[in-house]
């Protein structure tokens, strides 16, 4: 499986995931403001910008460590662009889905609510 498969079956994995535990999808892939953002839902009365990351095993680290600060600059410009496209002002937060899925029958997913904050 190469990287983009990897990153695409990632994305489906973690979208079927949060919707087994309540959220519903509002936006998947959303791009703007020079960036983009891979799941946007509703979780309870709270919007959460999630970043998937998808990686074959913990070898070089964890998932969510790729989420970098640079990373999360750029998903929070994109999530103001949202917001400002929506004229929203609800209550957000942003979360990252991390998907380690060494083969169809191993897969594992970890969902990190409230990953990371913006000033």
């Amino acid at each position: 499986m190469n990287t983009k498969v990897l990153g695409d079956t990632g994305e489906m994995l973690a979208a079927e995931y949060l919707q087994k535990k309540g959220c519903r999808i509002l936006k998947e892939k959303f791009k703007a403001a020079g960036g983009e953002i891979d799941l946007i839902v509703c979780d309870g009365d709270t919007l959460a910008f999630v970043e998937v990351k998808s990686r074959r095993s913990t070898a070089f680290g964890s998932a969510a460590a790729a989420v970098d600060h640079h990373k999360q600059q750029k998903i929070a410009r994109t999530a103001e662009a949202y917001l400002q496209q929506q004229r929203s002002d609800r209550c957000c937060r942003f979360d990252v889905v991390e998907v380690y899925c060494k083969d169809p029958d191993s897969i594992r997913i970890n969902w990190l609510k409230n990953a990371f904050e913006m000033d």
